[in-house]
C-alpha cells in the first residue's frame, strides 16, 4: 500500500507547475528521440550504425533520469541536483565521443576522444561541487568549470577536430560545423543555469531565473539536437554512397 501511494504522489504534477512540466515533456521528447534513433540504424551503412546508436544512448538515458527527476520534484520540489549530474557525467562524454566517430573517416585518432572526455569530466565535476559542497565558491568552481568548456570549444573549433573535419570535408565538415554551434551556443545554456543556482557576483543578473527549466530546455535542445545531426550525416553519406 505504501509503495503505491508513493508512486500515485510522485506521478502528480500541478497545472501552473512549469517546472514539472519541462521534466514532463523533456522526458517525453528524449524517449522518443531514442525510438527514433533506435529503429533508424539499420538504415544506414555500418561505418554509421555506432554514430546513431550512441545518439539514441545519449537519449535513452537522460529519458530515464528525467522520469525520475520529475518524479522526485513532484515529490519533494526541490532541484535533483545529484540525478542530473549523474545524467550529465553518462551523457556529455558520450557527446564528446560523437565528434570522434564522424572524423574517424578522416584518421581521428582515440587520444582526441579521451582529450575531449577528460575536459567534459573536469568541466562536469567541478560543476557539481560548485552547485552543491561548496556553494561558498561557487564562483571559482564555476571558472573551473568555464575553462574546462572553453578547452573543449578551442578544441573543436580551432585545434586537431577542426583540420580533421577540414580533412574530411563534404558531409562530415559541414556536420562537424553544426554541432561546433551547439556546443558554443547550445551548452553556453547550462553556465547561465549554474548562476542562475548558485550565490556569485552574478546573482543580480541570472538570480531570478529558475534553474531547472534553463537546464531542461538546454538539454532538450543539446541532446536531441546532436542526435538529429549525426541523423542527417548519416543520411546524406549513405546517399552519395547509393550514387557512387
Amino acid at each position: 500500500m505504501n509503495t503505491l501511494l508513493f508512486f500515485s504522489e510522485v506521478t502528480r504534477l500541478e497545472s501552473n507547475d512549469y517546472v514539472g512540466f519541462t521534466f514532463f515533456v523533456g522526458s517525453m521528447a528524449m524517449m522518443a528521440a531514442s525510438a527514433f534513433f533506435f529503429l533508424s540504424m539499420s538504415s544506414f551503412d555500418k561505418k554509421w550504425r555506432t554514430s546513431i546508436l550512441v545518439s539514441g544512448l545519449i537519449t535513452f538515458i537522460a529519458a530515464v533520469h528525467y522520469f525520475y527527476m520529475r518524479d522526485y520534484w513532484a515529490t519533494i520540489h526541490e532541484s535533483p541536483v545529484f540525478f542530473r549530474y549523474v545524467d550529465w557525467v553518462l551523457t556529455v562524454p558520450l557527446m564528446c565521443v560523437e565528434f570522434f566517430l564522424i572524423l574517424k573517416v578522416a584518421g581521428a585518432k582515440k587520444s582526441l576522444m579521451w582529450k575531449l572526455i577528460f575536459f567534459s569530466v573536469i568541466m562536469l565535476v567541478t560543476g557539481y561541487v560548485g552547485e552543491t559542497l561548496d556553494r561558498d565558491n561557487a564562483w571559482l568552481w564555476g571558472l573551473v568549470s568555464g575553462l574546462a568548456y572553453l578547452a573543449i570549444v578551442y578544441e573543436i573549433w580551432f585545434g586537431t577536430a577542426k583540420k580533421l573535419a577540414v580533412a574530411a570535408g563534404g558531409s562530415v565538415l559541414s556536420a562537424h560545423k553544426t554541432l561546433c554551434w551547439f556546443v558554443l551556443v547550445g551548452w553556453a545554456i547550462y553556465p547561465i543555469g549554474y548562476m542562475a543556482g548558485t550565490p556569485g557576483w552574478y546573482e543580480g543578473i541570472f538570480g531570478g531565473l529558475s534553474l531547472d527549466v534553463v537546464y531542461n530546455i538546454g538539454d532538450a535542445i543539446n541532446k536531441i539536437g546532436f542526435g538529429l545531426v549525426i541523423y542527417n550525416l548519416a543520411v546524406n553519406a549513405s546517399k552519395k554512397d547509393v550514387v557512387v
